[in-house]
């Protein structure tokens, strides 16, 4: 299990992002977002936010301690015009949601939507050998309405040219295995400890996000 593996989680950073993106008929541009993301060596604080002039398209927060298998969420909520959420009950073993659909039981090494992906990160950045292309990187994920184990295929690096310029990349996919399944790619770049530099969200019925990296990182990994 994940949860097992040693990480290195990154330090406080903020990623500036653009996305496109589809809703309907309707394409989505002039979209900018941001992940912001903070560290204390105890305690994090990750927020992922995608905005248009008029709405808000994604708003995803989770925060949570650090312990020995990574991330261990607390509190994770999503929120557009209302704010819905889940909460990790540790001390009863199960994940239990703001909505009041039933609680589900809390698996080793959970994370939410939003820390699954520097929990991914923090895995490739620890050992990288251990993770050539065609892993499958199994881990509990938890929304703000529901959970599923979220199974994430490791692929070859590739170069992307991004807003903010050139960046090669380890990409990871979690393909849809169930009818209303989202198809979820991540692009971690190697040289900055494995941070996301593109995130791509297709859902069910073709509606996507696709955010990538605005401006530049930093020439040093936080860490």
């Amino acid at each position: 299990m994940a949860g097992t593996q040693s990480l290195r989680i990154p330090g406080s950073v903020t990623l500036d992002f653009e996305a496109t993106g589809q809703i309907g008929a309707s394409p989505q541009r002039g979209v900018f977002g941001e992940l912001v993301w903070l560290q204390d060596g105890t305690r994090y604080d990750g927020r992922l936010t995608l905005k248009a002039v008029f709405f808000t398209l994604l708003n995803w927060r989770s925060t949570g301690v650090i312990g020995p298998s990574g991330l261990e969420p607390e509190r994770y909520s999503e929120s557009r015009k209302a704010e819905v959420a889940s909460h990790f009950a540790r001390d009863r073993g199960e994940v239990v949601f703001s909505n009041n659909a039933p609680p589900v039981p809390l698996q080793p090494g959970a994370q939410d939507r939003m820390s699954v992906m520097m929990q991914l990160g923090g895995l490739l950045a620890a050992s990288p050998e251990r993770y050539p292309a065609g892993t499958r990187i199994a881990i509990q994920t938890v929304g703000a309405r529901d959970a599923d184990v979220w199974v994430f295929v490791v692929g070859d690096e590739e170069k992307l040219n991004l807003p903010a310029g050139e960046y090669l990349a380890r990409k990871l996919t979690r393909d849809p295995r169930k009818p209303f399944d989202r198809k979820v790619e991540l692009w971690l770049a190697p040289a900055y400890g494995y941070l996301p530099v593109r995130i791509r969200q297709t859902e069910p019925n073709g509606d996507f996000a696709d955010a990538q990296l605005r401006k530049p990182l930093p020439a040093t990994p936080p860490g």
